[in-house]
């Protein structure tokens, strides 16, 4: 494949030294046809399953261990420190085994940044976010059947705003956590990077799983931590109430803002695609 030759902010031309992948099409009729996107939209219904199986299951065990009325320890368990290393650990692991067949966004925050850069075709996105949300309802069924009275005693893994803070709050939080994400994943799977470190691919799970990890350490204490719609959902389809339905607007809403604003900041300010679609202010196209 031949290299692209474009012109830089200082008029002269110069090759890309990597290959941009053409946007994809609003809808693509063609796709429907393939095996490959319905293999990708097990791979991400299986991988979503497993995400909250491992994350909420974390989340009961340390609950149930640091229950003193139980004869806990306050200080038995994983703690909050081990709930956001499963999180992020099963987000580096799952997008390092399902990177390859379907992407690896295990969250439909990440489908909806990556379709509204055009890196995802609109049945694509649909499928995968319905894939996505049957497979956390269905890892948190799982989880449910194993213990269901834990589950029912310790809040079935469900997001909520903790005591003392407002839904503004809650909300800005979703939305800055899942920013801080999508924007990982943008920059992990930079075509452009990928060409010049070539490393950057094998790598690419670990900042997407750190990211996570990270965001998690700083949220849990205010909303628990949601910055994917499905992960919320699934929790609170099983648990299934009153509280967890009335807070679910905030786990939906704050975190599709979120990767709206890192697809925006990254597609059209660091790539400067804005630029590159009206012309520079020296007339000529920037890289």
């Amino acid at each position: 494949m031949g290299q692209e030759i474009e012109a830089n902010v200082h008029g002269t031309h110069s090759r890309r030294d990597y290959y941009e992948p053409p946007p994809r099409p609003f809808i693509d009729i063609e796709e429907l046809s393939k095996w490959s996107l319905y293999r990708a939209v097990i791979a991400e219904f299986i991988a979503t399953l497993l995400f909250l199986y491992i994350g909420v299951l974390t989340i009961i065990g340390y609950k149930s261990q640091s229950d003193t009325k139980a004869n806990g320890d306050v200080c038995g368990g994983v703690g909050l420190l081990g709930i956001a290393w499963a999180f992020g650990g099963m987000i580096f692991v799952l997008v390092y085994c399902t990177a390859g067949i379907s992407g690896g966004h295990i969250n439909p925050a990440v489908t909806f940044g990556l379709f509204l850069a055009r890196k995802v075709s609109l049945p694509r996105t649909i499928l995968y976010i319905v894939a996505q949300c049957l497979g956390a309802i269905s890892g948190v069924g799982l989880v449910k059947s194993l213990n269901k009275s834990l589950f029912d005693k310790y809040g079935g893994g469900t997001n909520s705003l903790s005591d003392g803070y407002s839904t503004g709050t809650g909300l800005g939080a979703e939305i800055i956590g899942t920013f801080v994400l999508v924007y990982t994943v943008f920059s992990a799977t930079d075509p452009k990077r990928n060409a010049r470190d070539s490393h950057v691919p094998v790598l690419a799970p670990l900042p997407i799983g750190f990211a996570v990890f990270m965001v998690h350490l700083s949220t849990l204490p205010v909303t628990g931590s949601g910055i994917n719609p499905a992960r919320s959902l699934g929790a609170a389809v099983i648990f299934n109430q009153s509280k967890t339905w009335h807070d679910l607007w905030v786990y939906v809403v704050g975190p599709f803002i979120g990767a709206a604003i890192a697809a925006f900041y990254h597609q059209f300010i660091l790539r400067a695609g804005a630029v590159t679609v009206l012309g520079s202010f020296r007339g000529n196209p920037i890289d």
